[in-house]
């Protein structure tokens, strides 16, 4: 059976229920009726695998708000119809606001998204290099932006990376080296040096140096400023090692929400602490960071990137995300 939906045909779809016991996460298949009605249609071709998708395929994570859910926060194909002063065949991709959560995401060969998430993949990108960058990617990209909107440059000093191996930690190291930036990862992962320097990383650092224990509430400073995608601890004793007038971009919590800070560098050092929301982004300047994605802020090492998985291997790669034993970005063909 094709992997195609037409006439009332299955597609295939990996999907998470909700049981009397848990949760069942399976390949099963589902036809159009089974989609939201509202929405322009997408062959789609490429997902990838978040932290999110993973929070969303267990009870725990609270996430998921309708079961059956289809998983994938983001997702990129061609539309099979003519939407949104688009042409049938035009490459696009979605990610965030509902999609994967309370709205049937990307692992699937279809979805129905609606026309105003919709962002036509810029030249330059196609759509399995849109989803190696994908929501990871695009979280890092937002986080570099607003560095260099608060005037950190690549003359400013080293900028630290925490959490350097995870999605958007990775495309975060490698965005920046591709700027010129020294880039100074932290990570637990001995076995992941290699593949760190391999993006451009200048210097490695433990996690543990950052988050075993609450340091002082101004260290001495060693960072220009830093991509934080942990939290707690690790952010804490960031924002005190960061130097007068530099900021942290955080837009992560695997290290705890709660953050054992002062005011002490904000108000002695003028550090800022810059939120980072991929969810809600407005379509227009949602837009506009893919196209930077095409051009300047394209990770020089997109190709090699990205580990492609099939639909049948979620079950595993879900599970390893969620035991945090996963290094880098996973793709995911659905179909094409």
């Amino acid at each position: 059976m094709s992997s195609r939906s037409t006439s009332g045909e299955a597609f295939a779809a990996f999907v998470v229920s909700q049981t009397d016991g848990g949760y069942e996460r399976r390949v099963s298949h589902f036809g159009l009726e089974d989609l939201p009605d509202d929405g322009a249609l997408v062959d789609v071709e490429w997902s990838s695998v978040n932290y999110k998708d993973a929070l969303a395929s267990t009870p725990d994570g609270r996430v998921a708000r309708i079961s059956p859910l289809i998983p994938g926060v983001d997702l990129a194909g061609r539309l099979a119809e003519d939407a949104a002063g688009l042409k049938a065949g035009t490459p696009v991709l979605a990610h965030g606001y509902d999609l994967g959560v309370a709205r049937h995401g990307g692992f699937a060969a279809q979805a129905r998204v609606p026309s105003g998430w919709l962002v036509p993949i810029p030249p330059g990108l196609d759509t399995r290099g849109a989803m190696v960058i994908g929501t990871a990617g695009y979280t890092a990209a937002l986080s570099v932006i607003a560095l260099q909107e608060h005037g950190v440059d690549k003359a400013s000093g080293p900028v630290l990376v925490t959490g350097a191996t995870g999605g958007v930690g990775s495309t975060a190291v490698n965005i920046l080296a591709g700027l010129g930036y020294q880039v100074v990862a932290s990570t637990g992962k001995r076995e992941a040096h290699d593949y760190l320097t391999s993006l451009g990383a200048t210097e490695i650092i433990d996690r543990a140096t950052l988050g075993d224990s609450v340091g002082k509430p101004l260290d001495s400073t060693q960072w220009a400023g830093a991509v934080d995608c942990v939290g707690g601890i690790t952010l804490a004793n960031a924002l005190s090692r960061v130097q007068y007038g530099g900021a942290v971009a955080a837009s992560g919590l695997t290290g705890g929400v709660p953050v054992p800070t002062t005011v002490m560098p904000f108000i002695l050092r003028g550090v800022s602490l810059i939120g980072i929301d991929s969810v809600q982004t407005p379509i227009d300047r949602r837009r506009q960071v893919w196209a930077r994605l095409a051009s300047d802020l394209k990770p020089p090492g997109l190709d090699s990137i990205g580990m492609t998985v099939g639909l049948d291997d979620l079950d595993d790669v879900l599970g390893r995300i969620l035991s945090g034993s996963v290094t880098g970005r996973y793709v995911v063909r659905t179909g094409g």
